[in-house]
């Protein structure tokens, strides 16, 4: 009988640290990053700028590399990455992080860091910056050795883009970028406690279906959850079906069509009057995806006194961290909606009567219809402004604001017809946010029209990106608003 020829295995190809990064990066399917070089990161750069599948942009300042990775994963969905280099490079892209980490939006960011021969001498442009970013980042990791590159970089994607999205940083020495090692992939990640529940128990789902059908005054509260797990069409099916009114949070603008007539608006102290008192007036609140924030509840105890709580959220620490749980429920929005609905439709019980709810619902809506005072001075109202440039540039256009008074007035007077169509620095309100993250969503999105609205204070911050948008073809639009 003939032998079979012995299978012969390909040896790894023996790779530098930095162009293990590179290739990383490819595997991973990354094909645009924002940076700034320098020292520490130079072995990097070196590889980057042979590449012809990654673009680099070349921002002005690190915290606009930051941002704009950030707008780039939250108009797509897809991670963002940032590069800096190690000690003011990296301390520059810690605001960014730190947005990121309030918002969910899923970032790799990797620094250069100095020779681990030289680390903890205060060696020139040393910092410890896994230490400072370790409360604002989901990980963060140091690498030392060329071989460790790959395992670290896809686990750091793992973690970033799995669960509740969030930044990761990723920390690699010179001598690690410097020196050689096979490069294996697909490598073997091992990450021993992070496992992310996104199925939800079969019980909770039924209990909560159970009272939406028994309620009288039911609220969906809609948070960015919602978007990060691109559930928008399932929270239309289940608001369809139940009949209840939907309210969104600041970070859930265009998960609900605005046009929909169950749709109130956005609650909390920037809110309308429907949706504020819907919620108080409620006695069911069924939460997806939102951590009720302050700027939401305002005072936790008197905030909506008669509703039973459902908290949807696939981060377990945010159920029941403000406002009581009387049915938690742990898991992705998208899964639960989903479940939820199989659960409702599977019932013949009828629906909610809501009748009586809405003729009060709708009594506050032509009560307190959302507007604002024209001015005397015959100037242009800023909200008047900002109405123009959503019915002049239509719903698939994306809106990215900075953070005061015209951020608001973004939040209420543009329509939002769907999901990642509004960016905005919701939990850590961040200053100088539209101008980078506005050209990280056009590079993401360079079909679709990008405007940043932004304030005189805000803008000044970060304007200098907007040379970045012009050496590199970035055509964004920008609103200065003037609130005198």
């Amino acid at each position: 009988m003939p032998t079979e020829a012995p299978v012969t295995r390909a040896e790894p190809e023996i790779l530098t640290g930095s162009g293990a990064i590179l290739r990383t990066l490819e595997k991973l399917g990354v094909t645009d990053v924002f940076g700034i070089p320098g020292g520490a990161i130079m072995p990097f750069y070196d590889e980057l700028m042979a590449s012809t599948t990654i673009r680099h942009i070349l921002v002005r300042h690190e915290q606009g590399a930051g941002h704009a990775a950030e707008g780039y994963a939250a108009a797509s969905g897809r991670v963002g990455v940032a590069i800096a280099t190690s000690g003011p490079g990296a301390t520059n892209l810690v605001t960014a992080i730190a947005d990121a980490y309030m918002d969910s939006v899923p970032l790799l960011v990797i620094t250069g860091q100095v020779f681990s021969t030289v680390m903890g001498t205060d060696a020139f442009q040393e910092v410890d910056i896994v230490g400072i970013t370790m409360p604002i980042t989901k990980h963060s990791f140091l690498v030392t050795r060329p071989e460790d590159v790959p395992a670290t970089l896809a686990a750091a994607h793992q973690i970033a883009t799995t669960g509740r999205p969030g930044p990761v940083l990723v920390d690699v020495t010179k001598d690690a970028q410097q020196n050689a090692a096979p490069f294996v992939w697909p490598p073997k990640v091992e990450l021993p406690g992070y496992r992310p529940v996104t199925k939800a128990h079969g019980k909770q789902i039924q209990a909560a279906a159970q009272l939406l059908r028994d309620s009288k005054r039911p609220v969906l509260l809609v948070g960015g959850g919602v978007i990060r797990s691109g559930a928008s069409a399932e929270l239309l099916a289940l608001a369809e079906r139940t009949g209840a009114p939907v309210v969104t949070t600041l970070m859930a603008r265009g998960a609900f069509p605005d046009s929909h007539r169950q749709n109130l608006g956005m609650p909390g102290m920037h809110g309308t009057v429907p949706a504020v008192l819907a919620l108080q007036e409620s006695d069911l609140i069924v939460s997806l995806g939102a951590r009720f924030d302050d700027r939401v509840t305002g005072k936790v105890s008197e905030f909506a006194p008669h509703a039973t709580v459902v908290h949807v959220d696939i981060d377990p620490a945010e159920i029941g961290k403000i406002v009581p749980a009387d049915v938690p429920i742990v898991g992705d929005a998208r899964e639960v909606l989903a479940d939820l609905i199989e659960v409702w439709d599977q019932s013949a019980a009828p629906g909610p009567d809501l009748a009586e709810w809405w003729r009060r619902l709708d009594a506050l809506r032509a009560q307190y219809p959302l507007g604002y005072t024209d001015t005397e001075d015959g100037l242009l109202s800023p909200q008047w402004v900002v109405e123009r440039i959503g019915a002049l540039s239509g719903p698939e256009a994306v809106y990215v604001a900075g953070v005061g008074q015209h951020q608001m007035w973004a939040a209420q007077f543009i329509d939002y017809e769907r999901p990642r169509s509004w960016l905005n620095s919701g939990g850590a309100g961040t200053m100088g946010y539209a101008v980078p993250a506005a050209m990280g969503a056009k590079v993401s999105q360079p079909d679709r029209l990008v405007w940043a609205i932004d304030g005189d204070g805000c803008f000044q911050m970060t304007n200098q990106e907007l040379a970045t948008c012009t050496i590199n073809g970035i055509p964004i639009k920008v609103a200065i608003i003037n609130n005198s």
